[in-house]
C-alpha cells in the first residue's frame, strides 16, 4: 500500500526542514494549511523563537469574505507587514510539505506583494 496524504506531506516536510533553517536576520516563513484555515509564522530556529505570526483566524481576517485562496493572500500580506515592522525583509520559505500551488502559492504571492523577499 502507498502512503496516506498526511504521511506523504510529513515526509516531504521533514526533507525540507533538513535544509531550511531560520536565523534572526533571515527567519523561516512556515506555512500550515488545514482544510479550513491557513497559518503563517516567522521562526528563528537558532533561538527557537516565533518572531511574528498571522492566520485566517485573526480578528481582522476572520471576517474577510472571499475564497480560501483570497484569504490566504491577505494572510500573506498581514505576515509581511508584521515582518517589515520588525525590520525583516528576507525570509526562507517553508511550504510545510504542501505543494507550492493554490493557497500556499497565494499566501507567498501576498507576502511578496507586501515587501518580503524569498
Amino acid at each position: 500500500m502507498g502512503l496516506t496524504k498526511t504521511e506523504r506531506r510529513k515526509r516531504i516536510h521533514k526533507r525540507i526542514r533538513k535544509t531550511s533553517v531560520g536565523t534572526e536576520k533571515r527567519p523561516r516563513l512556515s506555512v500550515y494549511r488545514s482544510n479550513k484555515e491557513i497559518y503563517a509564522q516567522l521562526i528563528d530556529d537558532t533561538n527557537g523563537v516565533t518572531l511574528a505570526s498571522a492566520s485566517s483566524r485573526d480578528k481582522d481576517l476572520s471576517k474577510a469574505k472571499g475564497t480560501k485562496s483570497e484569504i490566504a493572500n491577505q494572510v500573506g500580506k498581514a505576515i509581511a507587514e508584521k515582518a517589515v515592522k520588525a525590520g525583516i525583509d528576507k525570509v526562507a520559505f517553508d511550504r510545510g510539505g504542501n505543494l507550492y500551488h493554490g493557497r500556499v502559492k497565494s499566501l507567498a504571492d501576498g507576502a511578496r506583494e507586501a515587501g518580503l523577499k524569498f
